[in-house]
């Protein structure tokens, strides 16, 4: 068989060029092995230095999603309370705990131990990546994904992450859309507004 070198059109329409932020929901739950695969996906994306800042608490449970409801902004709890899943995609203050395990071959936990500032910018950026992937992942994965910023984050921290060593980046719906399209597609830029070639 040969070896992919590139998707085709049809997969870049289904991860970008056609997907859309969902924001209507199949009732339908998304299996723990679903989201164990979606995981294994998402892990091998590249991060600097191969810190993998980025921590996912997968919000499926009644009981969970009570907890979570009081920290979303009015705006947003109804989609989130009737998604299969959120996700809540935080960061690992102390990554670098696992970097003798990430990168065993270099010393490098002590760079970011004793450097708190360029710890915490890794991690936020590297963790928003990471994020980024999950919402391709998914989609390749034949889930919807339904990003969002809504949400009050030291209320949020205070109720999932109490000991204060992960915080929270961003959250993500994820579950089997309903097909509806929702909001017409907003424009983007073209490249000559965003891009340079020096």
């Amino acid at each position: 068989m040969e070896a992919l070198t590139e998707l085709d059109d049809a997969g870049l329409d289904l991860i970008f060029r056609e997907a859309r932020t969902a924001n209507t929901w199949l009732d339908k739950p998304v299996p723990e092995s679903l989201l164990r695969h979606l995981y294994d996906v998402v892990r091998m994306g590249p991060t600097s230095a191969n810190t993998n800042p980025a921590r996912f608490v997968f919000v499926t449970s009644p009981e969970g999603k009570e907890r979570l409801k009081p920290h979303i902004s009015e705006k947003n709890v109804g989609k989130t309370m009737a998604a299969p899943c959120c996700v809540i995609i935080a960061y690992d203050k102390e990554f670098y705990e696992y970097m003798p395990k990430l990168v065993p071959y270099l010393d490098v936990k002590p760079l970011f131990e004793n450097m708190p500032e360029m710890a915490l910018d890794t991690a936020t950026r590297n963790s928003a990546m990471q994020g980024a992937y999950l919402i391709i992942a998914a989609r390749a994965l034949g889930l919807g994904a339904g990003p969002m910023q809504g949400f009050d984050r030291a209320t949020l921290d205070a109720e999932f992450f109490p000991d204060g060593r992960w915080t929270t980046n961003f959250l993500c719906n994820i579950g089997y859309r309903d097909g509806a399209t929702g909001f017409p597609r907003m424009p983007r830029l073209d490249f000559e507004e965003a891009c340079r070639i020096l």
